[in-house]
């Protein structure tokens, strides 16, 4: 799936929660010392910014099918080797990174064993193969409350729950598929403190990922119900969202 936004919207809706992510996410990986590392869907570039400051600004390099999202991250991270491409098929040559990992990416592939196969092409033997994706099956994403509010007034609606990667085990059993060795699993969570409800909603309204395009295909009416429905599911004044996401990570044969 291509996100065609603008990379401030994305930040705005997502971002908030998986630069903090990508912190977690490249303690879980257990990166190398040294080598070059790949951020396979890399938007606008958050776990790029992570691995760069980690391994050095020369040995990191993304990829993402987002127009948008790669002007930014190049924008950004000028020293980045930034490509246009899929996880499907990786512009780049075998074995030629010592990590390659994806940060909420999985549920959102065409083909996600493909991309698990390419991610493990890429990777030099026994360097680290990780991927992470919300826990959407088990209600604990960053949307739940949003999804619930969402269904409710739409019940066809996709609320990611069933996407491939959501569930406990996939990601490991994905990572398996692709030949991965020593293939570990665990949870990452992440805690966002917000300044109230217009705080929590704006990014909803920015027509991001299928959370927001979904939102924004409603008739007026519609949109307001799932917003009367959420407010009055989530408390007065400031209040938190704990985000957790399943993790895989393995070695490449």
């Amino acid at each position: 799936m291509s996100f065609d936004v603008a990379a401030e919207a994305y930040d705005r809706f997502m971002g908030r929660y998986s630069q903090p992510l990508a912190e977690v996410f490249a303690d879980f990986a257990a990166l190398p010392a040294t080598g070059r590392a790949l951020d396979v869907g890399s938007g606008p570039g958050a776990l790029t910014a992570v691995l760069a400051r980690r391994l050095g600004e020369t040995e990191v390099a993304a990829v993402d099918p987002s127009e948008s999202f790669v002007a930014a991250a190049s924008a950004r991270l000028p020293w980045a080797d930034v490509r246009h491409g899929t996880a499907e098929n990786l512009p780049f040559a075998d074995h030629a990174f010592a990590a390659t990992l994806a940060q909420l990416v999985v549920h959102f592939l065409t083909d996600a064993p493909a991309g698990a196969r390419e991610m493990a092409r890429v990777t030099r033997p026994g360097g680290v193969v990780a991927a992470c994706v919300w826990d959407f099956a088990g209600g604990r994403g960053p949307h739940t409350a949003f999804f619930r509010a969402l269904v409710e007034v739409a019940p066809a609606l996709d609320d990611e729950s069933e996407r491939l990667g959501v569930h406990a085990g996939e990601l490991g059993a994905l990572l398996r598929g692709a030949g991965c060795l020593d293939v570990v699993e665990d949870e990452l969570a992440v805690t966002l403190e917000l300044a109230g409800f217009d705080d929590w909603w704006t990014p909803y309204t920015l027509g991001v990922a299928p959370a927001g395009k979904q939102l924004a295909a409603l008739d007026p009416a519609d949109r307001e119900r799932v917003r009367a429905i959420a407010r009055n599911a989530l408390p007065d004044g400031p209040f938190s969202v704990t985000a957790v996401a399943w993790a895989a990570r393995g070695l490449a044969p």
